[in-house]
């Protein structure tokens, strides 16, 4: 039987992937995130999230040899301007007040890495360059026009200060996204039906990891 470990403590994807009838291992990441964006140097947001969801799978895959490993990372974009996790409540309201009424781009980078062709191999450093793929989901997110009352209830809540963007449209923040264009499925946090191809390139049809 496969396992698919994701390399992410968000709660929201744990619960997607849940919902999909896959019940992951979890195994948080200890990449530093501002070190491996500074290494990169300047990237579209689009890249960006690849490139951090590919640093998580891989730090996360040499301690799961025989499975599949899924890092994913996401950021808003604003104006060609990248907003991650807000650092306090002041940023949080800033953020929304400058997002009421208008749109952005939520990026959601996925990528997979096959620890089990590195098992079969006996193998202990990384994955060979042909055991791993990724791809990014892109989604437009509309926001309410939202009153500074509204704004102030919600960032009250503390939710914002621990996602993406500052928003969810899964919990709290969800009557305050109007619609999306894209799969909302990426705004949670990870593609399902981006995960489907990579498992695919992978030879793993997604059915076989129903628990």
């Amino acid at each position: 039987m496969t396992t698919l470990v994701l390399a992410s403590a968000s709660p929201a994807r744990l619960a997607t992937l849940r919902a999909a009838g896959i019940e992951p291992t979890v195994a948080v990441s200890a990449v530093d995130e501002p070190a491996v964006l500074a290494a990169a140097g300047p990237v579209a947001p689009a890249e960006a999230v690849l490139l951090l969801a590919r640093a998580k799978a891989r730090d996360v895959a040499p301690a799961h040899p025989g499975a599949l490993v899924l890092g994913c990372d996401s950021m808003l974009e604003l104006d060609g301007e990248v907003l991650g996790k807000p650092a306090d409540a002041a940023e949080a309201t800033a953020r929304w007040r400058a997002m009421r009424g208008r749109a952005g781009l939520l990026h959601t980078g996925h990528w997979l890495v096959d620890a089990r062709q590195s098992a079969a191999a006996g193998a202990s450093t990384g994955p060979e360059p042909e055991a791993e793929s990724g791809g990014t989901s892109t989604t437009v997110v509309h926001f309410a026009d939202v009153t500074d009352a509204e704004i102030a209830a919600y960032v009250a809540t503390g939710e914002p200060l621990h996602v993406a963007g500052a928003f969810t449209i899964d919990g709290l923040g969800g009557p305050f996204v109007e619609r999306i264009e894209g799969d909302h499925h990426g705004v949670v946090g990870l593609s399902l039906p981006l995960l489907r191809h990579l498992l695919a390139a992978r030879a793993v049809p997604l059915p076989t990891l129903w628990h």
